[in-house]
């Protein structure tokens, strides 16, 4: 039996305001074709399916076409799990309509059976506890409770409520768990929200369950493989880079093979394709325009980080027109100047029209007075707030 592993998708997500969903419909495109490649039997996706509790129409049409494609165009059964970002009760509200094309959807539970998934129903091979995203403040409040306390008693709930899943799974069953959260010793970046990496909140890898086969997580973009067990606790990841940070490693999902007696044979990582690369690029106005001039940007998000020795207006607009007659699309430019040292104060009684404050200031940040163009662009701001006054 072949099961594919994968998380994060984060449907809707945006990077500095620029709309993603072609990205996503290609990922979606590439899982379909993987699955019929490998003649995949069972799909799971580890939480975060959209990048928000309430996702835009666009974002929740191309999940449900999706959906309706693996159910058309394949015979794979699908387990969906809700994570942190997700709205538990929306992803949820049509499950028992999506039983009917194989796909089994766990949003809001309170009782471990309800998380124990048999596949295929009239005659199981493997048994899934579908945990979606359980947050701490369904805790029971504890008066006088320290932040510790509470820390520790949502671990205790995690690895109960993981143990009460196994146990009313068939024993002669190969056994995978699925979750959204965070283990200790997972590696985090700065795209993953809400995410305490002290460990406070974490649960531990030997707080699983001894009798499992394969812990498919989701939370952490970072496909990776948590230690501390006899058997895989990875996480997929997100299918494609949601920050910058993100670009330097490559996105997959697992495939995972099952003997015909129901033992773990192995798991491969396979290779998302890169769909829109993120690009960052460093250096003084010279570097980067001569980059931008001399190389294919083509397809490609570009963050600058620019040095420069004093602010010059409009650079930034140069900067990306130089690239966009490339191909390119740079997002955001940030411009690091020279450490700042000891600098004269600004006097209240020395400052008198806000023109004059604004060159004070300009002198006073940046070593010299602004040029005529940002002066006059200040001037007329001033006059259009002083006319809506």
């Amino acid at each position: 039996m072949r099961i594919l592993h994968t998380a994060d998708w984060h449907i809707g997500q945006r990077l500095h305001e620029r709309q993603r969903l072609d990205e996503h419909k290609e990922f979606l495109n590439w899982l379909l074709d993987t699955i019929q490649k490998h003649n995949v039997e069972l799909l799971l996706v580890s939480g975060d399916i959209f990048d928000t509790s309430l996702p835009s129409a666009e974002a929740t049409n191309l999940y449900y076409e999706y959906l309706f494609r693996i159910y058309n165009e394949t015979d794979t059964y699908t387990i969906i799990i809700a994570g942190n970002h997700d709205s538990s009760r929306h992803l949820e509200a049509p499950r028992e309509f999506l039983k009917m094309g194989r796909i089994y959807v766990v949003g809001q539970v309170t009782n471990p059976k309800d998380c124990v998934i048999q596949i295929p129903p009239e005659k199981p091979r493997v048994a899934v506890a579908a945990v979606p995203y359980l947050s701490e403040n369904e805790l029971e409040p504890v008066s006088f409770e320290s932040e510790i306390e509470r820390n520790e008693r949502y671990r205790e709930r995690l690895k109960v409520f993981y143990e009460d899943c196994v146990s009313i799974m068939p024993v002669d069953l190969p056994k995978i768990l699925m979750g959204h959260l965070y283990v200790q010793g997972g590696k985090v970046g700065e795209s993953e929200r809400n995410i305490q990496i002290g460990g406070a909140t974490a649960i531990h890898a030997n707080d699983f369950p001894e009798d499992v086969d394969y812990i498919a997580l989701g939370h952490l973009h970072r496909p990776q493989k948590i230690k501390g067990q006899n058997y895989p606790i990875l996480y997929a990841g997100s299918p494609i880079p949601l920050r910058f940070n993100e670009s330097h490693y490559r996105k997959n999902v697992y495939l995972i093979e099952l003997s015909d007696d129901g033992k773990l044979e192995q798991y491969d990582n396979i290779k998302i394709p890169i769909f829109k690369e993120l690009c960052t690029i460093e250096g003084n106005e010279n570097e980067i325009l001569s980059q931008a001039m001399t190389e294919e940007w083509n397809n490609k998000y570009i963050q600058v980080k620019l040095k420069m020795t004093s602010v010059r207006a409009g650079i930034s607009d140069e900067i990306r027109a130089a690239f966009s007659d490339r191909g390119g699309d740079v997002l955001t430019v940030e411009v690091e100047l020279p450490q700042e040292t000891d600098r004269p104060v600004i006097l209240i009684e020395d400052m008198k029209r806000p023109e004059q404050i604004f060159e004070q200031f300009h002198q006073t940040k940046f070593g010299s007075p602004p040029d005529e163009s940002l002066t006059q662009t200040f001037s007329e701001l001033i006059q259009i707030v002083e006319g809506t006054q």
